[in-house]
């Protein structure tokens, strides 16, 4: 079980490298002066590699999360409050990948409306739901 949370961590650390560094390509790409197609598509090409990159990440990271959970029975029973709450984090997290796939496509259509400044709050969210997950799990707070 030892290996399966070892390589848990390293594959959610790795998806997370992903979902903090594309929100600030986002901010670049909303900062990227009219005319300038060559910084943006370098910027897009980036983003894209960047984002089929974390899918398998994820990907990898969840099925390890649900044999942990599943096939060992990791946050069963009474005074497991803490996983429930983590399963919520995980699933937000989730959401925000999927947020950062639909602002890709927007910005790859030229439809992006939102300014460098929402993207920069944008990009603290991952931040949030790692420092929630991390304290779930190591605390147990409940």
């Amino acid at each position: 079980m030892l290996w399966i949370k070892a390589l848990h961590i390293v594959f959610v650390a790795s998806w997370f490298a992903g979902l903090f560094y594309l929100p600030r390509i986002f901010v670049n790409l909303a900062m990227v002066p009219p005319g300038s197609e060559a910084e943006r598509a370098r910027l897009l090409l980036m983003a894209r590699k960047l984002y089929r990159f974390m899918a398998p990440l994820a990907l990898i990271a969840l099925a390890l999360g649900l044999w942990l959970w599943l096939g060992w029975g990791i946050g069963r029973g009474p005074g497991n409050g803490w996983l429930h709450a983590k399963l919520l984090v995980v699933l937000l997290l989730i959401a925000y990948h999927a947020a950062c796939g639909r602002l890709l496509a927007r910005f790859e259509r030229g439809a992006a409306t939102r300014g460098h400044v929402w993207f920069r709050w944008f990009n603290e969210a991952p931040v949030l739901l790692l420092l929630a997950a991390v304290v779930l799990v190591v605390v147990k707070p409940f």
